[in-house]
This record gives structure tokens, C-alpha cells and sequence, in this order.
């Protein structure tokens, strides 16, 4: 029988498909210009509604943004920054929790307490390169660091209607991008600076890696304590951690239980048909009916406990949906994903 660790969470990534009649050039220029937030507002909130209706237990307000110009637009604006790169601490706002905050109010009305989310901002190191690219100035990936770290505040104290369980840094480029010319020393400062605040409030602090190449570095960020691996599509990524690295380091991971590379996916029914997919709705939807089922998500999660054990905290879908067709697909997914870590709970 295997011994369940309780506290594994149930959480998602953040991007989500848009309703049909809505752009994302549409979603750009009305969080520029706050002048429709009353629809812009409504869209985000329906979309959580739905990762709630979903089950999942900590849930990311949905990010239909740039993940780098919806801060890289404040942080490079003058207008709102203390000095070059370091965001006024009054300017350091996350459009999205604004957009929630009256569904929080409502979920605390129903259910007697705050809505737990979790928060995700882009991590300094890839917001340098996105601005500076293959250069190594360690005071700028500094000071960017630092005004990540202020919208983490913000974001924690934003309302007493939402619990901030989660603060995740999304560094998708570190193991990846061979641009990268910082030090470790300087990418670990950042890290530990981006996370401080999340940190210092006892909230864990996840860093989003597209590749677990550098699991190591990671575990030397004292401010960090979550690796998340997207280990569904990749599971030959969790064969680069060592259990023994995360336990003399007091951290934990987060595991991707349910694939989100629809195009991998999709890749695989135009195979078998020997057509288009997305031109089926019906074939496509065999992703959620006929591949990633819940007993699917429950055999990955199962597989992955009994390598790692409690040092698993979180686990969900690899990463965003953004790129899925329509979102009641990425809600059946986020249902399935709920259905198997349940069944998985029940397991044996």
C-alpha cells in the first residue's frame, strides 16, 4: 500500500484558452488603457470561476497577458520606477488579482474563508534576457530581482479575501537558453532577492523551470523551496533529480502530472487519422476522452510518488493552456487532473 503524503496539492500553471469572441491583442490594449475593466474584468473571473468549478485547490488567476511586457511595461516605464529598473513600490500591481477580487469576496461569502490561489510573476533572469539579452551585468539582473519582489508584496497583501498559498518565478530560459552568460552566483542573488518577500511570510516559493538541468543551482536559493518539472510530456526529466539533493536542501517539488503540449498531442491523432485534427473538433477531443484520461494522470502521479515520496508538494498540468482550442478542453483536462490525483489519493 502506498503511504499518501496528505499535503500534496492540487494547482495549475496559469494560461488559459480565451472565450472565442475575444483577441489577445483585444486583452493587451484594454489592460493598457483600463478603459473597458468592467468586460476585461468579467472574462478573468469567469475563467477562474471555471479552474475552480475545475478542482483545482490553488489555482492561477488566469494570464492571458505577454508574461514579459505585462511587467517589463511598468519596470521600463519611468513614470513609475524609483530608479532605472526598480519598480515604485506603489506601482507594483498585478492587474489580475484586481480582476478577482470580487469573486473572492463571493467565494468567502459561500465557503466562510479566503480564496487560496497562487501567484505567478516571470523571474528576473528571464525578463533580463528578454531586455538585455546575451550580456552579464549582475547589478541590473539585481535590481530587477528586487522589483519582481515587489510585486510579490503587493500581490500577498491585496486583498484578505484572497490567501496567497503559492508564489512561483517563471524561468523558463535557465537550462535552456545558452545566451544566458550570468554567473551562479549572480543568478542565485537574484533568485533569492525575487523571492524574499514570499520567503519571509512562510509562503512557498516555486520557480517554473521548462528544463531540470539546473535542479542543483536552485537548491542553493535559500528563498526557494519548490522546483516544478514538467515532467508529464518529459518524464526523463525527474531522472536528473536526486531525492538526497532535495532533502539536504529542504526542498520539494512540483510534479506535471497531466500533458499540456497540444501540439505534441494532436500530433499523435493526425497520425492515427491521417488528417487534421484541428479541423475535427470532435477527433481533437479525444486529447481529453481517449489520452490524457484521469487513469492516465493517476499511473504518472503514482509512478512519481514512489521515486520521490513526500518530497512531492505540488503536482498538476505541466504547464499553461493558453495554446489549447477551446476552454471547455482545458477545463475537461483540469477535471481529469482533479478526478486522477483523487483516485490517486485512493489508491490501494
Amino acid at each position: 500500500m502506498i503511504q499518501m503524503d496528505p499535503d500534496i496539492t492540487f494547482d495549475d500553471i496559469g494560461s488559459y484558452p480565451l472565450p472565442p469572441d475575444i483577441s489577445r491583442d483585444w486583452i493587451a490594449q484594454a489592460a493598457a488603457s483600463r478603459q473597458e475593466d468592467e468586460r476585461l474584468f468579467r472574462i478573468i473571473s469567469q475563467t477562474m470561476e471555471q479552474k475552480i468549478e475545475a478542482g483545482v485547490e490553488v489555482p492561477t488567476y488566469p494570464q492571458f497577458r505577454d508574461m514579459n511586457r505585462q511587467f517589463l511595461d511598468i519596470i521600463d516605464d519611468p513614470e513609475r520606477t524609483d530608479e532605472p529598473l526598480l519598480v515604485r513600490d506603489s506601482e507594483a500591481n498585478i492587474l489580475e488579482l484586481e480582476a478577482i477580487a470580487a469573486l473572492a469576496g463571493e467565494y468567502r461569502a459561500l465557503h466562510g474563508k479566503a480564496l487560496k490561489i497562487r501567484v505567478c510573476v516571470t523571474g528576473p533572469v528571464e525578463l533580463y534576457q528578454q531586455e538585455f539579452g546575451g550580456t552579464s551585468y549582475g547589478d541590473v539582473l539585481l535590481t530587477i530581482a528586487k522589483s519582481i519582489d515587489r510585486f510579490v508584496k503587493n500581490a500577498i497583501n491585496q486583498s484578505s479575501d484572497l490567501e496567497v498559498a503559492v508564489v512561483s518565478i517563471d524561468e523558463p530560459s535557465i537550462g535552456i537558453n545558452p545566451q544566458i552568460m550570468h554567473g551562479d552566483e549572480d543568478i542565485i542573488k537574484a533568485l533569492t532577492a525575487a523571492g524574499q518577500t514570499a520567503h519571509n511570510n512562510g509562503i512557498d516559493t516555486e520557480i517554473h523551470l521548462h528544463s531540470s538541468l539546473n535542479y542543483k543551482l536552485v537548491c542553493q536559493v535559500p528563498s526557494i523551496n519548490v522546483i516544478g518539472v514538467e515532467s508529464a510530456a518529459n518524464p526523463s526529466y525527474l531522472e536528473l533529480v536526486d531525492r538526497s539533493d532535495l532533502i539536504a536542501s529542504d526542498t520539494f517539488l512540483r510534479v506535471g502530472i497531466a500533458r499540456t503540449d497540444i501540439f505534441g498531442l494532436t500530433a499523435t491523432l493526425n497520425e492515427k487519422y491521417n488528417t487534421n485534427v484541428w479541423k475535427e473538433p470532435d477527433r481533437i477531443k479525444e486529447v481529453v476522452t481517449e489520452m490524457e484520461t484521469p487513469q492516465v494522470i493517476a499511473a504518472r502521479l503514482s509512478s512519481i510518488y514512489k521515486k520521490f515520496g513526500e518530497s512531492i508538494r505540488y503536482a498538476g498540468p505541466d504547464c499553461g493552456l493558453g495554446s489549447w482550442p477551446t476552454p471547455d478542453m482545458a477545463q475537461q483536462l483540469l477535471k481529469n487532473t482533479a478526478k486522477g490525483i483523487e483516485m490517486f489519493r485512493q489508491e490501494l
